[in-house]
């Protein structure tokens, strides 16, 4: 049975797109805040993007991580270590204080227009990191409170994912300041290998380290947690994202090389992307490594079916990014500049949908079912009941009135989107992106002109009177922001991921518009 089996409203919006004066959204009262909002707004569903860990190094994408496991722990608020006991008020203040002299403003400063306000990911990592090198100080000096719950968390998870992690994390800095190593397919051979004595000997020189590395997932855990106990106890439910990659400079890589497929010096042979698409004529190179999945039915797919376990713990429905890439996948050789000159490689789908049922049951799985979707996916979510999606920015162009992105072609097990986070917002589309085809197509539609001001309300109307059980629009659309509010542009690096909403948006005039419109198309 399909778990959209009522007609539903929500709203995305990224954890480090919350208001928060800590430079990043975070776990602390502003995440509380928004589920008040959801919940007044008649909303039923927040929808976010993956919580794993992201890195300067690939431009903070939350599609581009460390760890399928792990957590951001730059969504760690601060606000909430003070009140656990981690940090002094004094330490908070001088602290927040540093940061807002570092940043050039003061915690009470506006944004600059109304678009919102744009994260600077290098002055906010430093001043978290500062900020959890005296969290972890304090904690070691005083663990009483929380040992018992800390000792637990690591046994729990150690096997599983965290000690790995978190000791490729130590040697990862390590290598990095000792000798300028920046890869671990160029840690000395025995480490790269996991040679038992080798790895036990580094541990022990930076058992500090990794045990800071465990102490911040566990807060990271814990503070989620909580947030989404609350969400839960007003009747909201998580839509969580799982990327269906890791990247290659991952414990994941590094701790499982036997499901990827890697050359014998442990580099990828091949790459993962899709063929030239709507967003970009050559395709997209994403370069993770793709998996050997002949490897991984072999082993029972254990690995996907723990991921799988683990993300839904952390949320109610899981998205999964790209899930025709489960069906076949778009297999570029590593050495190739573009995506053109891929294949279509066939996985095991059947096996190991059937493997994920009969080890967790009912699957809350959304299927993200854009791009070169074949009859084969079509075949494997009816099959096993999994909704996919539908974005309404897709459906005004060379191909209407016969798009599938139109209303009149949606079924009730689907979900709805004005956009996603790939999208431009939906002013910012109809100001730069649509074709004057589009513009036609779009006024044709609706039976009134459509300009930039009446945008937004026009097709969010369309998305909840639509036929589909859920309806999820982006915060953007619902503020009416344009381009500039824009989270994510496929194929670049620069920009990306950095919209925050200030905290002066979520007024209560906007809970009782949504709230209207929710309840006019019985989505309540």
């Amino acid at each position: 049975m399909s778990i959209l089996n009522k007609r539903a409203s929500g709203i995305l919006l990224h954890i480090s797109s919350l208001p928060s004066i800590y430079g990043i959204g975070d776990f602390g009262r502003e995440a509380y805040k928004f589920i008040d909002f959801l919940k007044n707004a008649k909303q039923r569903y927040w929808q976010i993007l993956p919580l794993n860990p992201t890195s300067l190094s690939k431009a903070n994408s939350p599609y581009a991580s460390f760890s399928a496991f792990a957590g951001n722990i730059l969504f760690i608020s601060p606000e909430l270590l003070f009140e656990e006991g981690f940090l002094s008020r004094t330490d908070l203040d001088a602290m927040l204080s540093s940061f807002n002299n570092m940043s050039g403003k003061n915690s009470n400063s506006k944004p600059s227009g109304n678009s919102g306000n744009k994260i600077d990911y290098k002055k906010t990592t430093d001043y978290k990191n500062r900020i959890f090198d005296i969290a972890f100080k304090n904690f070691k000096s005083h663990p009483e409170k929380y040992k018992d719950a800390f000792d637990f968390f690591c046994t729990e998870n150690s096997k599983k994912w965290l000690e790995d992690f978190s000791s490729f994390i130590a040697f990862k800095n390590y290598f990095k300041k000792r000798i300028g190593i920046l890869s671990w397919q160029y840690w000395p051979e025995n480490i790269k290998n996991k040679n038992y004595a080798e790895i036990s000997k580094l541990k022990k020189e930076l058992k500090h380290e990794i045990s800071k590395e465990k102490f911040l997932q566990f807060i990271f855990f814990n503070q989620w947690q909580n947030l989404k106990r609350y969400a839960n106890s007003k009747g909201i439910k998580i839509i969580g994202d799982i990327p269906i990659y890791v990247d290659y400079e991952s414990s994941d890589t590094w701790s499982n090389p036997e499901i990827f497929k890697l050359d014998k010096n442990k580099a990828p042979a091949f790459i993962a992307g899709v063929p030239p698409d709507y967003f970009s004529k050559t395709g997209q190179l994403w370069n993770n490594p793709v998996y050997n999945w002949e490897s991984l039915k072999q082993g029972d797919f254990a690995w996907w079916v723990e991921r799988f376990a683990h993300n839904l713990k952390l949320f109610d429905i899981v998205r999964i990014d790209h899930f025709r890439g489960l069906v076949a996948y778009w297999e570029i050789p590593a050495c190739e500049k573009t995506a053109q000159k891929g294949k279509w490689v066939k996985c095991y789908p059947e096996d190991f949908l059937v493997k994920l049922q009969e080890k967790l049951g009912n699957l809350p799985i959304i299927a993200e079912n854009l791009g070169v979707i074949t009859p084969e996916v079509d075949e494997i979510m009816n099959k096993f009941d999994l909704p996919g999606i539908k974005v309404l920015q897709f459906a005004f162009g060379s191909d209407f009135p016969n798009s599938k992105y139109l209303p009149g072609s949606y079924e009730k097990n689907s979900v709805v989107y004005t956009g996603t986070h790939d999208n431009n917002t939906l002013k910012g589309w109809f100001e730069k992106d649509i074709k004057a085809l589009g513009r036609k197509n779009l006024s044709k539609y609706l039976g009134k002109e459509i300009n930039k001001s009446n945008i937004c309300r026009e097709l969010i109307k369309i998305a909840m009177d639509s036929a589909s059980n859920l309806s999820i629009i982006p915060m953007q659309d619902i503020l009416e922001l344009g381009w500039q509010a824009r989270m994510n542009h496929p194929s670049t690096v620069r920009g990306n991921w950095k919209w925050q909403m200030p905290e002066k948006m979520l007024a209560e005039s906007l809970e009782k518009k949504v709230g209207e419109i929710t309840e006019k198309y019985h989505r309540i």
